[in-house]
């Protein structure tokens, strides 16, 4: 099998240069895909392109990894109903740092192998143009025509809040990158999400009219999820690839909670396991929905692809002390664990109540984790309330300091799925 056929049975493929799939099998070819520097990490969006080029290593073929550091001063409208804030150099600095780490993870840049991977900054490039340089060199070979047909643009002059000037050429100096990789590094071969088909194919149309030369491109889908909801957000907000922003645990449980019809798409794209290990898992999923195979090993596999095998065992720890059901196992959890549990809403009660013993149903109440005493009473008598793993059976429980997680923390568990962590402190 292919990249082409490979990346086709995944559901990577959507837009697709004809001869591309020619191209990749007659030599091994040059082959990129630019990052937005907008933060110093990357977030599970990002995970796509950098599966994109890692299969394209795999493949015999060499992979260049562009972060944008002169396009992230202009701001990408691909897929944007607004103009985003543009970014001073050294916010990009920084940010350009942790992307390289993170991707010197993922992809091999050994130079000794026949096809190491390179890491490349469009600043290097851009800094010594100046504009009237641009203009006249670059400027002239493409027509505002061309440039306003492409969709991205058309959708944001059909809008109320237009386009600036800055945004619209935008395609133009992604373009250029493509030529530059093209002349300099013999880059034949660009990449990206299907909202970059615009950019990517000005870049061809240049590459043609100033080099006479020809490339090649295909795009991936944007990954959706099957209840319409964004993909790679949580209530927390972004699922980053930085484990300071995202723990490994809070990582394995957002790939642990997806769908079925996510899980059966996402661990085509997401993993590299082959066809026949992903029908088997899908099959057998099929026949025991329950046990939900098809996401622990989406979630094992994407975590240790991530963050290392380490971090994934870390994370299946967690886990199964969590919902192990049992009081020593969530005693067990550091406070770390705690902190980062996925889905937890956090509380705030005062320290003196838990001092001086307050009643369980007041503590519901009172940290509104039940709306009133009555509704905290009804919960308990009907099995519903547990406290760091402790089913909670006597309304009239008291609970105080000895009940406390690292002398700070109460677990409260309202009903199977609702988790809250409560931090008892001084202010309340």
């Amino acid at each position: 099998m292919n990249l082409i056929e490979e990346l086709s049975w995944r559901g990577m493929i959507r837009d697709i240069v004809p001869g591309t799939e020619e191209q990749l099998g007659k030599e091994p070819t040059v082959g990129y895909i630019g990052f937005d520097p907008t933060a110093d990490s990357l977030h599970i969006g990002s995970l796509v392109p950098i599966l994109l080029l890692k299969h394209l290593q795999l493949a015999g073929h060499k992979p260049i990894a562009l972060i944008g550091g002169a396009t992230g001063m202009v701001g990408d409208p691909s897929g944007k109903s607004e103009e985003r804030s543009l970014l001073d150099e050294d916010t990009l600095s920084r940010n350009q740092t942790g992307i390289k780490k993170q991707l010197e993870k993922y992809l091999d840049f050994d130079p000794t192998i026949v096809n190491p991977a390179e890491l490349t900054n469009n600043y290097d490039w851009f800094r010594q143009m100046g504009f009237l340089e641009f203009i006249r060199d670059v400027g002239k070979h493409m027509s505002v025509n061309y440039m306003a047909a492409k969709d991205s643009v058309k959708k944001r002059l059909e809008g109320e809040a237009g386009m600036s000037f800055t945004e619209f050429t935008y395609q133009l100096v992604q373009g250029y990158d493509f030529y530059w990789l093209f002349k300099n590094k013999n880059c034949k071969l660009q990449m990206g999400g299907s909202d970059q088909w615009g950019n990517i194919t000005t870049g061809a149309e240049l590459i043609r009219r100033m080099a006479g030369g020809e490339v090649y491109a295909f795009t991936c889908p944007l990954i959706t999820k099957a209840d319409g909801g964004k993909f790679g957000k949580t209530e927390k907000g972004n699922v980053w690839l930085d484990k300071s922003r995202t723990s490994p645990y809070q990582f394995y449980q957002f790939w642990l909670n997806a769908s079925d019809a996510d899980a059966a798409q996402w661990i085509k794209i997401f993993t590299f396991l082959d066809k026949e290990q992903i029908d088997r898992l899908t099959k057998a999923h099929l026949q025991n929905p329950g046990a939900r195979e098809l996401q622990k090993t989406l979630a094992r596999e994407v975590t240790a692809f991530v963050h290392g095998e380490q971090e994934l065992q870390q994370a299946l720890a967690t886990t199964e002390k969590l919902f192990a059901g049992q009081a020593a196992a969530v005693e067990s959890l550091s406070e770390q664990d705690l902190h980062d549990l996925e889905g937890a809403i956090q509380r705030e009660y005062p320290m003196d109540k838990i001092i001086a013993g307050i009643d369980v149903v007041s503590f519901l109440s009172e940290a509104g984790i039940l709306p009133s005493k009555g509704e905290a009473r009804k919960m308990i008598q009907a099995g519903g309330i547990s406290i760091n793993k402790k089913r909670i059976e006597n309304v009239q429980y008291i609970l105080d300091s000895e009940a406390l997680l690292h002398n700070k923390y109460l677990l409260v568990q309202k009903g199977k799925k609702s988790y809250f962590l409560v931090r008892v402190s001084a202010k309340g």
